[in-house]
């Protein structure tokens, strides 16, 4: 039921890009990545996807140890690092999703390095980072969730001037700045374990010195999705800043 208004309101929105951040699937069974697939296929392109814990195989030891992330690639995107710019924007997916975590997540040191590499010569732009696994946290929710060497990555973030960090992983809706960066934790948009919160995605309005960030909702009652929130962020001297 969800499934065609997201896909109808998304085209209606027209993004300059589309990111998810992981758990495309349940199980990461074929069957679930061909209908991720056809599920991307339906949105507007450019996008940005990256794996998530559960599009790593649980039950089959052989793919979860020796393939991984074969069926995410073959179905989804061979390209576990994708990256867009244009004039504005410059936009890294990492992938933290790992084999030997069965939930939790982590960066190794060659990605932060290509992290800090990507972003280098993007100075000009908007620099956006996308990952399943959350970088940091408001302190009430702890850091039993954050991807492992958080602290690593949050280091070389600052150091190449990241301006906004989009994760998953909880499946609930947030927003708090960092050191020197905007987090911004989604929703879930289509899955059915909701945890307390209903479906819903993010829209982000991006320039130079300025985001909004508009949450849209699944509202039961009439069946589709709706601005339920919104949040504006500036960019001051220190860094950003929120309205």
């Amino acid at each position: 039921m969800v499934y065609r208004p997201l896909i109808e309101l998304v085209h209606q929105i027209a993004p300059d890009l589309i990111a998810v951040s992981g758990d495309l699937t349940q199980r990461a069974r074929a069957s679930e990545f061909q209908a991720a697939r056809d599920f991307l296929k339906a949105l507007p392109k450019p996008q940005i996807v990256v794996p998530g814990n559960h599009d790593v195989p649980l039950h089959n030891v052989y793919a979860r140890f020796i393939t991984r992330f074969g069926s995410f690639g073959q179905y989804i995107t061979p390209d576990f690092e994708p990256f867009f710019s244009d004039g504005e924007i410059a936009a890294l997916g990492v992938n933290t999703a790992r084999s030997l975590v069965f939930k939790g997540g982590r960066v190794n040191s060659g990605q932060v390095a290509r992290i800090e590499e990507r972003f280098r010569d993007a100075q000009d732009r908007v620099k956006i980072l996308v990952a399943h696994h959350p970088f940091d946290l408001p302190e009430h929710l702890g850091d039993q969730d954050l991807v492992g060497r958080a602290k690593m990555a949050l280091a070389a973030m600052s150091r190449c001037n990241v301006d906004l960090v989009l994760s998953g992983h909880l499946h609930t809706t947030h927003t708090m700045v960092g050191r020197s960066a905007i987090f911004i934790q989604a929703g879930t948009a289509l899955s059915t374990r909701e945890r307390g919160e209903a479906n819903s995605f993010n829209v982000i309005r991006v320039d130079a010195d300025h985001i909004a960030i508009e949450q849209h909702s699944w509202d039961h009652r009439t069946h589709t999705f709706s601005s339920c929130a919104a949040e504006e962020f500036h960019r001051a001297e220190a860094g950003w800043f929120r309205a």
